[in-house]
């Protein structure tokens, strides 16, 4: 009853005049920084972070909170239409979401990729209403090992549930931990595999990457098929998008295998982009029909979409609660909170209670006018695809050169998506999956330090992964699901 007079209090003050403006105004600037590549949700929000100094805390979380629930609803769209993530959790998107998009039913992909996103963060704000003393005391358990045990079940998922041979799996999540590798050794401070390029320091950048890897690369190969530069008609309708809540039920059982996938990487914090592969995977491996998955399966929209928005949701509980960013963005809001003179922890909920639960209501309100913001421009994003290829290809290389330019303000940056692009062309064509490479790119680093980590710890024992219940059952998970296909392989032989 308390977490609900609080809730009641915080729509109180979420509900003002001024709050409602800049719940729209974010959600408005947080789709259009989910659309552009390149730009990202946390990029955005440290970018219009300094604008809200002048306004009350409470004000200005709301805003930067909602920039942030656009940034997730924003992402699917060019993942879906162009098969250009927006963002770095809506690359599992683009599996699917593309596909159907191709087959004409970009309405019905857009529209499960909006509704689905708002379910998993709905279901993840319950949680952090009402179950956030608990889950902090949870997450305190976290140390080096169970992180890296996290992180490894989120490898072996993928290596075990992916529908490409094994083998190319591993071979592409390879490549994308030597480049991951790449840049100033966070433990010793050494340099690896810079050649003497200081442009290098930093290492490879995930969201240029991501650029090449999808953007060019999709660009390339579509010029090469003929040089079909005919767009496709996206006429939808009110019909479309009911026709599609109605098909939506039938899935109730994957959102809330994502749900749950998202809430625990997001208070782990695993992160939205491993929620979001590990939910497609699951979901993959779950269904009756595998086999379309890849193809245009709604299914492989619903899964990592309503994954990421509860992984990014839930992400703000232990910021909130500990002061443990589990997001890039999440971290990106600290630095406000301490800006603000906010200290976030467990006292944050006794003494700034208006600020706590306003933050807590504008996220069940930002969530909803979210979607009826995206539902009822799906529209204008569909219409798009009408326009010839020809003419959308350059603005689309122009976009992405963009978004590659900003995230450093760096022409090498450009160059390097560019070098990306024809890596994304020669896997395509070899026929090698991209999603591995891209997933080893983005939690290399985070694997690493926190092996290493480890390793300190235990003075180079490898029984530290299993010395604790926690961790132990973690590590025991992803060895299995690492010799899943060796176990389908015997049961087909036992048939046979």
């Amino acid at each position: 009853m308390d977490e609900l007079n609080n809730l009641f209090q915080g729509f109180a003050v979420a509900l003002t005049l001024p709050n409602i403006g800049f719940m729209l105004i974010g959600i408005f600037l947080g789709v259009l920084i989910g659309v552009l590549p390149g730009l990202g949700g946390a990029n955005g929000v440290a970018i219009l972070l300094p604008l809200t100094f002048g306004m009350s805390p409470t004000s200005a979380i709301i805003m930067l909170s909602c920039i942030y629930w656009g940034a997730l609803f924003g992402g699917a769209i060019t993942s879906i239409l162009f098969n250009i993530p927006g963002e770095p959790w809506s690359v599992a998107t683009t599996f699917d979401g593309y596909p159907m998009a191709q087959k004409g039913k970009a309405a019905q992909a857009l529209t499960a990729a909006f509704t689905s996103s708002f379910v998993g963060a709905f279901v993840a704000v319950l949680m952090v209403t009402f179950l956030a003393p608990l889950v902090a005391k949870f997450a305190l358990n976290f140390g080096p090992p169970e992180f890296f045990a996290v992180q490894l079940l989120t490898f072996a998922s993928f290596i075990g549930m992916s529908k490409e041979p094994p083998v190319k799996t591993l071979l592409a999540m390879m490549l994308g931990f030597a480049l991951a590798a790449v840049g100033l050794d966070s433990v010793t401070g050494t340099l690896r595999m810079t050649y003497g390029q200081e442009s290098l320091l930093k290492g490879f950048d995930f969201l240029i990457a991501v650029i090449g890897l999808f953007g060019i690369g999709e660009i390339l190969l579509t010029m090469e098929e003929g040089l079909a530069f005919k767009g496709q008609k996206g006429r939808i309708s009110l019909k479309d998008v009911l026709e599609t809540w109605k098909e939506l039920p039938k899935y109730w059982a994957t959102s809330l295998r994502a749900c749950l996938i998202g809430c625990w990487m997001g208070v782990t914090p695993g992160g939205a982009t491993p929620a979001s592969f590990m939910s497609y995977g699951t979901a993959k491996r779950i269904s009756k029909h595998p086999e379309n998955f890849g193809k245009g399966a709604i299914e492989g929209v619903i899964a990592p979409e309503t994954a990421a928005h509860a992984a990014g949701t839930s992400a703000l509980l232990p910021m909130l609660t500990l002061g443990i960013p589990g997001s890039p963005t999440a971290a990106v809001l600290l630095g406000g909170l301490l800006i603000w003179g906010l200290q976030p922890g467990p006292l944050l909920f006794t003494e700034q209670k208006d600020f706590v639960w306003g933050l807590i209501a504008s996220m069940y309100l930002g969530n909803i006018v979210g979607l009826i913001v995206v539902l009822t421009t799906v529209p204008w994003w569909a219409a798009i695809l009408r326009i010839p290829f020809s003419i959308i290809a350059p603005v689309i290389v122009v976009i992405c050169a963009v978004g590659a330019y900003t995230v450093h303000n760096s022409m090498l940056d450009v160059v390097l998506m560019l070098v990306f692009g024809l890596m994304g062309y020669a896997f395509k064509k070899l026929k090698y999956p991209l999603a591995p490479l891209v997933l080893a790119l983005v939690l290399g680093d985070m694997a690493e330090t926190s092996f290493r980590q480890s390793m300190l710890i235990s003075k180079g024992s490898l029984e530290i992964f299993v010395s604790t219940p926690l961790a132990g059952s973690i590590t025991g998970l992803a060895l299995i699901m690492l010799l899943w296909p060796v176990f389908g392989h015997l049961k087909k032989l036992n048939r046979d």
